[in-house]
């Protein structure tokens, strides 16, 4: 099987290939070891990183105590929150709830309650692995693309931008609350629609075992334009956000800078109780919350500014957005529980223009998903996974899609690869650790207020924080090429044409709009929304011409990639860890089970492992 995301398949297990655990991208530093003594924590070579897996302390079926496990399970949710919460908070303004704070709280409140039960269902029936569950950038780029047809476009504002904060804050949620309802409902409906059908193609390679088949066709070169070009395609909301106050956005970006690289090697003592004894430990903490920290020092920077009425309180005047008492309605408004269900928003709709831009999403995010699996699988001491176990992961994401798709977040769901970097550090492996944090992010999901809580932040904050996240997500793409051969005229035309051909077309599609009449009013919509998404554009021209273009496997990445998913790793358990609970006895029993590529059963897989 050719898996295309190197870089996160070397997750945690060579110095160049580490994940930072704020945002899920690549970090140069090396990890510092988690100690249960007084002493400094230690640094080794690339090559002594690989077999970690050895000295954990809890391995992928060990059960740790009830304490640990939600204190672990706590800092999982922590990690996965900047990911998570950036998903709603793009989302709000093409949506069209913007100024409605307390639809921005149910949605956030959302995205967490599905994010822990898809977890759960990962982690317990899918790949059987520590892997958590959450929203993906994979899918926004093909959803903004959809909102930006003429159709979908948020209706002009009525309300004055020249109003004092008070009457501001007294009318925004009297002004809006009936047709902006139905207006940002009937928008996320279509989402909905086109995330469900699309992640039934997900499912089906998935339970089919054509993920394989379809994976050896896929290269770096295929790869890197496509997530490098998710990165890039978002830079105007990054704008957008950072626009309201550079300054506060410059404070929050130097923050995340100071924590996750300037201090990323400072640990902080810390005491646990162990062995029947208080011991000291290093803990690496700046390193691990570097963007919790970051954006909530600037949050606090602007909190102050805003008691000293340092920033203006009139809404057409620059650096208005810093302030922290814009959306304190959300707050007040907000119920203390709000129990999320399926079809909370209506019943989806779906169209075929929608369906195929989402399936774009969908590829990017299996391709991703498949490398975290391998990764997860070095540092909680378990085997390589083998071919049931993928292929059940991924039909367990695309249900996980469909469910969030029935909830209605606006987004489909993917493994979180600063989650897997956090086990290479805590030396936990444990199983029951993540199935505690999708236990938590249900219950916290259900707090309305919790969820309001967030709509407070400022919006340059959050720029400052898009600044940093989406452009190491454009970083993560091209960290693809470190197996390819640049050198290579043929492997330079493919990444340079086929970036290049991402960034052109869709500024051309939107710059004139209207531009493609074929007379079938559904068939239009296919090709803009096709064409108008920047990752489908890049990912279909450097998959074509990687295959079609002749060059040696060495040439293309794609030899160095399979020496480095076949180097083996100490385990600390069998294949077994794979096995569905409490279904082997019937699965032996029936041999029509041999052929069910995402059943342990499955013949192919046992021949592979006898030999």
């Amino acid at each position: 099987m050719h898996l295309t995301t190197e870089d996160r398949i070397e997750l945690g297990l060579r110095e160049q290939g580490t994940i930072n655990p704020a945002f899920g991208v690549k970090d140069s530093d090396e990890q510092p070891q988690m100690t249960v003594d007084v002493e400094e924590p230690h640094t080794e070579a690339l090559e002594e990183t690989v077999d970690h897996s050895a000295d954990l302390v809890y391995s992928l079926n060990d059960r740790p105590p009830w304490y640990l496990c939600i204190l672990l399970g706590f800092q999982h949710y922590i990690l996965a929150f900047g990911g998570i919460i950036a998903v709603p908070l793009i989302l709000a303004e093409p949506l069209c709830i913007k100024d409605n704070n307390i639809a921005k709280s149910q949605l956030i409140s959302t995205i967490f309650f599905v994010s822990g039960l898809c977890t759960l269902l990962q982690s317990t029936f899918g790949i059987r692995l520590p892997v958590l569950q959450g929203g993906t950038f994979s899918f926004i780029t093909p959803t903004l693309a959809i909102l930006a047809l003429p159709k979908w476009q948020c209706p002009a504002s009525k309300t004055s931008v020249m109003l004092p904060l008070q009457q501001l804050q007294n009318s925004s949620s009297q002004l809006h609350v009936e047709n902006s309802d139905e207006i940002w409902m009937s928008r996320m409906r279509e989402i909905q629609g086109a995330i469900l059908v699309a992640s039934l193609l997900q499912i089906v390679l998935g339970l089919s075992g054509l993920v394989g088949f379809v994976l050896q066709y896929i290269g770096p070169l295929a790869i890197a334009p496509t997530i490098n070009l998710i990165g890039l395609s978002l830079f105007i909301e990054a704008g957008k956000k950072s626009g309201g106050h550079w300054g506060i956005a410059a404070l929050t970006v130097c923050l995340i800078l100071l924590f996750s690289q300037y201090l990323s090697k400072v640990n902080v003592p810390m005491i646990a109780y162990k062995d029947k004894k208080w011991k000291v430990f290093q803990y690496p903490l700046f390193k691990l919350f570097s963007a919790l920290f970051g954006m909530c020092g600037a949050w606090l920077v602007c909190f102050l500014l805003t008691i000293f009425d340092v920033l203006p309180s009139k809404s057409n005047e620059y650096g208005f957005s810093a302030r922290t008492d814009i959306s304190l309605d959300a707050v007040t408004n907000s119920p203390w529980f709000h129990v999320p269900y399926p079809g909370q928003w209506g019943v989806p709709t779906v169209s075929v223009s929608s369906v195929l831009g989402m399936m774009a999403g969908v590829l990017a995010s299996t391709m991703e998903s498949i490398g975290d699996y391998y990764a997860c699988a070095r540092l909680s001491g378990a085997p390589p996974p083998p071919t049931h176990a993928i292929n059940r992961g991924i039909a367990v994401e695309g249900i996980g899609c469909i469910l969030a798709a029935l909830w209605g977040t606006g987004n489909g769901t993917t493994s979180y690869s600063q989650n897997i970097a956090a086990l290479g550090i805590t030396k936990v492996g444990s199983r029951l650790v993540l199935q505690t944090t999708g236990i938590l992010m249900i219950v916290l999901g259900i707090f309305g207020k919790f969820g309001a809580v967030f709509i407070t932040i400022p919006d340059p904050v959050i720029g400052g924080m898009f600044l940093v996240m989406f452009g190491m997500i454009a970083a993560v793409g091209i960290s693809n090429l470190q197996y390819v051969d640049l050198n290579s005229s043929r492997n330079l035309l493919i990444l340079g044409f086929s970036t290049f051909s991402g960034l052109v077309l869709p500024s051309w599609f939107h710059s004139n709009p209207g531009i493609i009449d074929t007379g079938i009013k559904e068939l239009d919509q296919v090709i803009v929304v096709l064409f108008t998404t920047h990752m489908f554009i890049g990912g279909f021209f450097g998959f074509i011409l990687d295959n079609t273009i002749p060059g040696t496997d060495k040439e293309r990445g794609i030899k160095s990639w399979q020496v480095t998913v076949q180097a083996g790793s100490n385990t600390m358990c069998d294949h077994s860890c794979y096995d569905i609970p409490f279904c082997n006895g019937v699965l032996k029993r029936f041999r029509c089970f041999q052929y069910l590529p995402f059943l342990p059963s499955y013949k192919s897989n046992q021949q592979a492992t006898s030999k």
